[in-house]
């Protein structure tokens, strides 16, 4: 007779969607763009604006891409100890906390109506809240579940976080068209508040004890379901032993930096590829809706098929892919074709976000789930680092006035990802004696 399957209790999937909704607000960061758009104007750079945005100066591009920049790295350095509140408090805690910061620092830009304001509200309190915020649903949410759901689990969690600008890229455009840059910052402040408060209450981990429920390949096969998670749960000061955690954060330093570098260009790459279309000129947030939507669509079905078929195995999959579509993207841009420009933008969009999923799931499977929020905090840093290419792409464009260059490195770099993601190998936890040796 088979053996009967347990299912995870109820509150598994009440905080797995509850860290959706959080993350849907934190993700305010993937719709940039749209304010970048609004902010530079390279013809009257120094002048006031007028009408709705009265008061508010023209940046270039570099300076525009500088609170998004200390943003990211904000961002990641404070997983570090968003992920130990987490792990010692409590996820809701850490949720609620982060998600009040990121609301002060919109108001705060908002209101300050300066450069000076966006980098202290968007810039650092945004990336003090996001780091915070972020840190607590997904580990939360994994502790829920065995490794036959990690890859599934981390994607629907951290797919609210690519999804925001599905609706963000939308409402901050129309906010900006109708209240200002003042108003769409405030506004959105106000609405993130009410949100984590209500959503941050029902983020709970498993009582003592708590055993995930085994999926039928782990009661079938057992054996083979073990050889891809480790037995033992690492404590940060092991993990840092082994060469493994260091090429993790590489791994997530190559696959953050080309997605980086699109989401904060996706309003303008519209505006170059579709000057012969006068609709998506005058709604070039599409694009980064749009993006928003495959971002979210790449953490859930890069983790979906990631249990499937092997975490590397589908991180090879999408850095190879995307790097030839960023290989590609001059030339599209070139030939003002918008189908193709979605196309090879979406690409971009999902193996950024597939990365995002699959990150959480190897520091689970290589180091366990018990210390998640502080271990996965740590290689986290990765992502903040990849912050680079969007600084280099605008420097790249205010010098040459095109970003082709940055597409061509951001594409060679995803190919030096696939190649270190082949001879990345889980640790062994029965050969660890200072020094770790991989596992086949």
């Amino acid at each position: 007779m088979a053996e009967q399957l347990t299912k995870e209790p109820a509150q598994a999937w009440i905080t797995t969607f509850a860290g959706t909704a959080i993350n849907l607000c934190l993700g305010i960061l993937y719709a940039w763009s749209i304010w970048k758009t609004a902010l530079v104007n390279t013809d009257r750079a120094g002048q006031i604006m007028s009408g709705v945005n009265e008061g508010w100066i023209y940046l270039n591009n570099a300076q525009a891409a500088t609170p998004f920049s200390l943003c990211v790295i904000i961002f990641a350095l404070l997983m570090i100890p968003g992920g130990r509140i987490q792990d010692r408090i409590s996820p809701k805690f850490g949720a609620v906390l982060g998600g009040l910061c990121l609301a002060t620092g919109c108001i705060v830009a908002g209101l300050m109506k300066s450069y000076a304001g966006l980098i202290i509200g968007f810039g650092i309190l945004g990336g003090i809240g996001m780091g915070i915020g972020y840190a607590a649903p997904t580990p939360a949410a994994l502790k829920w579940f065995g490794p036959h759901r990690r890859g599934l689990i981390s994607g629907l969690v951290v797919g609210g976080y690519g999804g925001a600008a599905l609706y963000i890229g939308a409402l901050g455009q129309w906010l900006i068209d109708n209240y200002g840059i003042t108003g769409s910052f405030v506004g959105l402040g106000v609405f993130f508040a009410v949100v984590v408060i209500i959503a941050g209450q029902l983020l709970k981990t498993p009582p003592p004890g708590y055993v995930p429920p085994a999926g039928p390949k782990t009661r079938a096969l057992r054996v083979g379901e073990v050889a891809k998670s480790t037995s033992h749960d690492w404590e940060a000061s092991e993990m840092f032993k082994t060469w493994q955690f260091y090429a993790l954060v590489i791994m997530f330093i190559l696959t953050t930096q080309s997605g980086l570098l699109i989401i904060a260009n996706a309003n303008g790459l519209m505006l170059k590829a579709a000057k012969e279309m006068p609709f998506f000129m005058a709604n070039a947030w599409i694009l980064v809706s749009f993006g928003g939507l495959v971002n979210a669509s790449g953490r859930v079905g890069t983790g979906w098929y990631s249990d499937k078929i092997g975490r590397v195995n589908a991180y090879t999959i999408n850095c190879g892919v995307s790097a030839l579509c960023m290989f590609m993207l001059p030339f599209v841009i070139a030939s003002n074709n918008v189908f193709l420009l979605f196309l090879v933008v979406g690409v971009g969009y999902w193996q950024y976000g597939g990365g995002l999923s699959l990150m959480p799931s190897f520091t689970a499977d290589f180091y366990g789930p018990k210390n998640l929020g502080f271990n996965y905090g740590l290689v986290f840093i990765g992502w903040g680092l990849g912050f680079f290419m969007a600084r280099i792409g605008g420097t790249i464009e205010d010098l040459t006035g095109s970003l082709a260059y940055a597409f061509y490195i951001s594409g060679a770099l995803l190919v030096l990802a696939v190649i270190l993601a082949r001879v990345t190998k889980r640790p062994q936890w029965s050969k660890f004696r200072g020094t770790a040796t991989s596992e086949a």
